[in-house]
């Protein structure tokens, strides 16, 4: 029954990391490229190059950021109920 309690609580923690995921990339992306914004896939003023690495540096920040906030919440649970969100 515990383990329920996760579900909602893990959605709240995975849409903050989302959030910290995006802001994150944003710094990145205008440190390194010096543009405000990453280019969009149909943007045309940008090449095949500039879209696919960018995209790819966004999929790994977001994927970092979201594997590290998801598993802080699942020990975070765990400290607080004795059961570890995952196990059946």
């Amino acid at each position: 029954m515990n383990k329920m309690l996760y579900k909602p609580l893990g959605l709240v923690v995975s849409s903050l990391g989302g959030i910290a995921a995006s802001m994150l990339f944003k710094q990145i992306w205008r440190r390194v490229s010096g543009e405000d914004d990453a280019p969009d896939a149909t943007d045309a003023k940008y090449g095949w190059a500039e879209v696919v690495v960018a995209a790819a540096v966004q999929g790994a920040i977001f994927g970092a950021v979201k594997a590290a906030v998801d598993r802080a919440g699942a020990e975070g649970y765990r400290k607080a109920t004795g059961d570890w969100p995952g196990d059946e």
